[in-house]
C-alpha cells in the first residue's frame, strides 16, 4: 500500500496512534461544518440525537454544551476513534446523557423510532448503499424527526461531479421515495476553501404509536475500562 493510500484509509477508518492523531486533526479541521450542521438541526429541549460517523466526538460535545437537556449518541466503525469520543465526553457518558457505539453506518444498530434528530458530517463519500442508509435513518427516526447530511461538493473553483451525482441521483430521490418531506439542499459556509452543503429532510408526523425512549440503545459505558484518565 502506498503511503498516501494508507493515509487516506486512516481518514475513512482511523487506526492506532496515527488514527488517534487523525481523529483530533479532523476535530480542528471540521469545526466550521460541525457548528453549521448543529444550527441546521434546530434542536429542541429533550431531543435524542444520533451522530452517524461521530469521529472523536466533538459534535457530541458541542451539542451537549448547546442544550443541557438533550441526549446524544455517536456511532463510529473505528474502535480507536470510539475511545477518543468516549474520553472527550466522559462526564456526559457517566451521567447517561451520552453514549458512543462501535458499529457500521451500513447496519445501523438501533431500535425503531428512537431518535428525534440524525446527522452525519463527511461520511456520505463512504456510503456503500445510499438508499439502504436512508432507509435505516427513516426506521430509527421518530415521526416528525429530521436528518441533516453534511458533505463537501468541491474546493475552490472545482466542483466534485462524483459526489454531486450521488446526491442528486441517489440521496435526494431515495429520501423522497421513503416519504421524507421538505427534502432540500442547503449551501453552507466554505471551510478551508471546501464548499459545504447539506441535504435535509423530515419524517412525516404520526400520532398512532408512541416512540421508544431515548435510553433504549446499545452503548459503551464509562465503566468498560477503556477510557483513559
Amino acid at each position: 500500500m502506498r503511503l498516501q493510500t494508507w493515509i487516506d484509509s486512516q481518514y475513512e477508518n482511523p487506526r492506532g496512534i496515527v488514527g488517534t492523531y487523525i481523529g483530533e486533526k479532523m476535530v480542528r479541521q471540521h469545526r466550521v461544518e460541525v457548528d453549521w450542521t448543529i444550527e441546521q438541526l434546530q434542536i429542541q429541549p429533550n431531543d435524542c440525537i444520533l451522530d452517524l460517523g461521530c469521529g472523536a466526538g466533538d459534535a457530541l460535545a458541542r451539542l451537549l454544551q448547546t442544550d443541557g437537556t438533550v441526549r446524544v449518541t455517536g456511532l463510529d466503525r473505528s474502535p480507536t476513534i470510539v475511545r477518543s469520543a468516549l474520553r472527550r465526553n466522559r462526564a456526559a457518558v457517566r451521567g447517561q446523557r451520552a453514549a458512543v457505539v462501535e458499529g457500521n453506518i451500513g447496519t445501523i444498530p438501533f431500535q425503531d423510532e428512537q431518535f428525534d434528530r440524525v446527522f452525519s458530517i463527511h461520511t456520505l463519500y463512504f456510503w456503500e448503499d445510499v438508499p439502504a442508509v436512508l432507509a435505516a435513518i427513516d426506521r430509527i427516526l421518530k415521526p416528525g424527526g429530521s436528518f441533516v447530511i453534511t458533505y463537501c461538493d468541491g474546493k475552490g473553483g472545482v466542483n466534485w461531479d462524483g459526489i454531486m451525482a450521488i446526491v442528486r441521483e441517489q440521496l435526494i430521490p431515495a429520501a423522497s421515495a421513503l416519504g421524507f418531506i421538505d427534502v432540500q439542499e442547503r449551501r453552507g459556509p466554505d471551510s478551508r476553501d471546501y464548499h459545504t452543503v447539506a441535504v435535509t429532510g423530515r419524517k412525516a408526523s404520526l400520532t398512532s404509536s408512541p416512540a421508544l425512549p431515548c435510553h433504549g440503545y446499545p452503548a459503551k459505558s464509562a465503566d468498560d475500562g477503556d477510557i483513559e484518565p
